[in-house]
């Protein structure tokens, strides 16, 4: 039996959106209406980002449109062509990285092109989908490929859809798929008065 209910397990209260995001492997065949993709597209749209610069692109294919969905997917390594092919919506994430008003290099852009891809990812959780962003693939091909102009960057592969049964992948990645979440603890990443100094906010009690 497919398990699409993985909560993370908090140590504060947050929103049930950020509980209940995470990255599947496991795949449904069922495709995702174009007007949920527009809304997905939507939200990574109104993301925050230096100068207003907005250095995100995004270049999708859908199974609707077999050869598009081909030429994304030949741009994930081997490993991740593996489980993403259940996938009914791919994509490449593209930083472009010089701002548009004065031609400066945008040291920010990678930031920036995350912020959109993680408001993209809380959008597909609120409408039942997810996300599996990727850094297995290639820029080389995507470049090529996609005729990617010079200052822009790949970023990384993106696949989309609603999680899929995990006994469909194999070992170990369905072990993988069922084991417990786990994240670092805050009071190893929130500073005060120093590096690696804890922040009394995330010590606990």
């Amino acid at each position: 039996m497919a398990d699409h209910n993985r909560p993370a397990p908090v140590a504060a209260p947050i929103h049930d959106l950020l509980v209940h995001r995470w990255s599947p492997r496991a795949f449904d065949s069922r495709p995702v209406a174009p007007d949920v993709l527009r809304s997905l597209f939507e939200a990574a749209r109104w993301a925050a980002s230096s100068y207003n610069a907005q250095p995100w692109y995004f270049i999708v294919g859908t199974k609707d449109d077999p050869e598009n969905y081909q030429r994304v997917f030949g741009c994930f390594v081997e490993f991740n062509q593996g489980w993403a092919k259940n996938a009914p919506v791919v994509a490449l994430s593209v930083a472009g990285m010089k701002f548009p008003h004065n031609g400066e290099p945008n040291r920010h852009a990678y930031h920036d092109v995350g912020q959109a891809a993680a408001y993209l990812a809380l959008e597909a959780t609120a409408r039942g989908l997810q996300i599996h962003q990727m850094a297995g693939i290639s820029p080389d091909k995507a470049r090529q490929t996609f005729a990617i102009p010079e200052g822009h960057e790949t970023v990384a592969g993106i696949a989309i859809g609603y999680p899929g049964d995990a006994a469909t992948l194999p070992e170990p990645l369905r072990q993988r798929e069922t084991a417990p979440r786990e994240r670092r603890a805050a009071s190893s990443f929130v500073f005060t008065g120093g590096w690696g100094k804890t922040s009394p906010i995330v010590a606990g009690k």
